[in-house]
């Protein structure tokens, strides 16, 4: 039976905003990223306008990939990774978003970044925005409300492009684009909150405006990829989307049409725009239900057309059922997405029901829909991480959440999915998104920061380290 191809990509995954810190150095400007206090696992984080004395905000210093770089990727290469995915901090390049060029002290960061990569032999998968939108961009025009964005982001996808066309070669649009299907996208991905100061997952909602936001995100990203493929053909250029798993809390027809629903345009809405090049007609009737109308230019639907995208990749935590009976419902909870908890799953300390033969599932699902290659780009275990007194970290829980997890992709592989990389989430640990706190953990590699502010921002392998490192060494093959 047939394993992971030779050239897989191992790897892991960060990005900029939870990572990076260095949020106000050589002239990068502030994203809505910065604007984001700390939270936990029962307090939400929140976005303020201005800055507030004495509140922590995580992402200014993160885990300060920026001052340990080179640190930092000799780890990664110390694991055998063949792939690093990361993100560039549109903030870094153009600092408002706006500038008519880019910020050369910030393309000179990631010019050292991926020398340091192809020293190791270590291929970069760059998302071009990844939850770091910047913060003048919301309050000039309500984010990606604004038409005006697209031609912002297509001015960052040329300057990175043609920088950096020698030495990255997969690229990513938009960091988990459909996220915008839901209330919680307005201020991760879309930037829909101009003067609100509030949670992040309480921010007042006007469907409306969130998908005509989106909207201007997919012909955003599909004028990327056609600009890519006409002047960078040696470049594969990807999108990327939280895959929530969903099924049918019971066999009534009711659970089982529901799912259906929220399955279309949850995963299947924002990947069958981005690769098959067009509105859905399941999207009619949820916009028609929903009084929500998008305002398309007339070329749109063209560029849509001669934007798709060449891999799918997306992110799997987890996976939840879905109800259609109310005091079924009023009894679960816990789960990012919702959902009705599946008696059959245990869930982690963050109450994320864990399903690896959901992920098997999933991509029997993804590429029986799309047949173009696909890539699990992030996955993983957020848990409390005790540092012992010699140093040492025993996380066998998320050597044992990967291991399943891995031998689900391999199932699936030998189902017949066309499967191209896996890159663990928060490979070093970084800054929650979810919470935006460093108690939940979800590296091989622990960071001395803490949820005060304080740490020596040292860097200590896990026991896990020395797992993946036998497991890439093996190409999958060796998991115990």
């Amino acid at each position: 039976m047939k394993g992971f191809r030779k050239d897989f990509l191992w790897g892991g995954a960060t990005a900029a905003n939870q990572y990076e810190g260095a949020w106000d150095v050589d002239g990068k400007g502030p994203s809505v990223s910065d604007m984001c206090t700390n939270g936990s696992h029962t307090t939400p984080k929140r976005v303020t306008r201005e800055f507030e004395e004495g509140t922590l905000y995580p992402s200014r210093e993160a885990t300060d990939f920026y001052h340990h770089y080179q640190e930092d990727i000799a780890l990664a290469a110390e694991m055998g990774f063949k792939c690093f995915r990361m993100s560039i901090a549109w903030t870094r390049i153009f600092p408002t978003g706006m500038e008519k060029e880019p910020n050369e002290a910030g393309l000179a960061f990631y010019d050292k970044v991926f020398d340091e990569c192809r020293k190791y032999d270590i291929e970069p998968l760059v998302t071009i925005s990844h939850y770091e939108m910047p913060y003048a961009l919301v309050e000039k025009c309500n984010g990606w409300e604004g038409r005006e964005c697209i031609e912002y982001y297509m001015n960052y996808c040329k300057a990175v492009f043609e920088r950096y066309k020698d030495k990255v070669k997969y690229w990513l649009t938009f960091n988990e684009i459909n996220s915008g299907t839901m209330p919680m996208g307005n201020v991760l991905s879309l930037g829909t909150i101009k003067g609100y100061t509030g949670s992040v997952m309480e921010t007042p909602d006007n469907p409306q405006i969130r998908f005509q936001a989106l909207h201007h995100q997919f012909v955003a990203s599909a004028l990327a990829v056609q600009y890519a493929h006409i002047h960078y053909p040696q470049f594969m250029m990807g999108n990327m989307c939280i895959f929530a798993t969903m099924y049918p809390y019971t066999c009534n027809p009711d659970d089982i049409i529901e799912t259906q629903k929220q399955m279309q345009m949850m995963n299947w809405f924002s990947s069958d725009i981005h690769v098959r090049g067009y509105y859905p007609s399941y999207s009619e009737r949820f916009f028609e239900e929903n009084h929500i109308t998008i305002r398309k230019e007339p070329e749109d639907d063209e560029i849509l057309k001669k934007g798709t995208v060449d891999f799918y990749t997306f992110s799997y935590y987890m996976s939840n059922c879905v109800s259609t009976d109310p005091e079924v419902k009023a009894q679960s909870g816990g789960n990012l997405m919702g959902g009705v908890t599946n008696p059959y799953l245990k869930a982690s300390d963050w109450g994320w029901q864990i399903d690896p033969k959901g992920l098997r599932y999933t991509l029997n699902e993804l590429y029986g829909r799309y047949q173009i290659p696909l890539m699990v780009v992030e996955n993983g275990l957020g848990a409390y991480d005790k540092l012992e007194e010699d140093g040492s970290i025993h996380d066998d829980y998320r050597i044992g959440y990967l291991r399943e997890h891995i031998r689900e992709m391999k199932e699936a592989v030998k189902d017949g999915v066309d499967l191209m990389g896996y890159t663990p989430w928060g490979w070093i640990d970084v800054v929650s998104a979810s919470t935006g706190e460093m108690a939940k953990r979800y590296g091989f590699v622990y960071v001395d920061k803490y949820d005060d502010g304080t740490g020596d921002l040292g860097r200590r392998k896990k026991d896990s380290f020395w797992w993946y490192k036998k497991v890439i060494a093996s190409n999958g093959e060796d998991l115990d």
